[in-house]
Order: C-alpha cells, then sequence, then structure tokens
C-alpha cells in the first residue's frame, strides 16, 4: 500500500508553505492567521483478497483570521487541488467568543493497495 504516512507529511510541507503559523492537530492562541489540520478517520474504505485494496482518510483543515476574505482560504482550496486530495469547502463562521473568522474544510485522502 501507498504510505498514508508519506502523504499526510507531503500535506503538513504543503500547508507549511501557506502561512509560518500551520499547525498539526491544535492551535496556539497568539499567532494569527492560522491553519490547523488534522485526521478524523477512515472513511468509504474497502478490502479485496483478504486485504485492505483502498484505505481513505478524512481530515479538516481550518483557518482562523481576523481578517475578512482573507487570501489564506484560497491558498487553502488551491493547496487542496495541488496536493490532490479530494475536499470540501464546510463553513465560514464569526466566533464570538474570540472576535475570529473561522475557516474549515473536509478533505479525504485515499490509498491503493499498490506498492
Amino acid at each position: 500500500m501507498i504510505s498514508l504516512q508519506n502523504k499526510l507529511r507531503q500535506m503538513g510541507v504543503t500547508f507549511a508553505t501557506l502561512t509560518d503559523y500551520a499547525y498539526h492537530y491544535w492551535r496556539p492562541v497568539k499567532n494569527l492567521p492560522c491553519l490547523i489540520w488534522f485526521e478524523v478517520g477512515e472513511e468509504n474504505s474497502f478490502h479485496a483478497d483478504d486485504h485492505k485494496a483502498c484505505q481513505n482518510i478524512q481530515g479538516e483543515v481550518h483557518v482562523y483570521t481576523k481578517t475578512e476574505f482573507d487570501p489564506l482560504m484560497d491558498a487553502v482550496q488551491d493547496a487542496l487541488n495541488d496536493l490532490g486530495v479530494a475536499w470540501t469547502w464546510r463553513d465560514a463562521n464569526y466566533e464570538d467568543e474570540t472576535n475570529l473568522i473561522h475557516y474549515s474544510w473536509v478533505w479525504n485522502v485515499a490509498t491503493d493497495g499498490t506498492r
């Protein structure tokens, strides 16, 4: 199977080119705009001939900013396209408690059963 870790590492490298504040799993309070990405689980994978033939990992990307129409929003979508992963823009919200605009996307990355 093609290494899932290699695909995930490449996502991290790509996101780090978009902003100095790209993080895997967590968000510090101080630095903005920031991007957080993480995996949430496996979905729609399948098995054939007694092995996993395709593994599909689902994850999320979140951007927190104080800038309306932050260009990082388009940069994230371009990066997801360049990475060749399937993705869906989920939403944009204003968070009253933090005074931040919060954008989010869901992504899916698949590996096949070949090496």
